[in-house]
């Protein structure tokens, strides 16, 4: 049976925040897009805490990890709602149209 290395998570992690990262950069014309490299970033870290968390033997990296969901599930149900708004508005979802918001 093939053991799986604390090395082989941190790489699986380093990749999706890779991902998330390029993606934000590189597509910043669509906001859905844009929360869901967030949402990709936030996994990585998640990855990342459970797995040292195993490594370590100790249980608050998990315990940790169920705040940074419930935190990011409320921000995606937020977000969400904005967006949804925002487009029964303007009938956009365009980063470029937001910045003409006022308030």
């Amino acid at each position: 049976m093939i053991e799986i290395g604390l090395t082989s998570y941190l790489l699986v992690a380093a990749c999706l925040f890779s991902i998330g990262m390029i993606g934000l950069f590189l597509n910043r014309k669509n906001i859905i897009t844009v929360l869901m490299c967030i949402e990709l970033m936030l996994l990585a870290v998640n990855i990342n805490f459970v797995a040292f968390s195993h490594y370590l033997n100790d249980i608050n990296g998990q315990i940790f990890v169920f705040f940074v969901l419930t935190v990011a599930a409320a921000e995606v149900a937020v977000g969400l709602a904005i967006l949804i708004a925002f487009y029964r508005n303007r009938r956009s979802v365009s980063i470029e149209d937001m910045n003409s918001l006022q308030g």
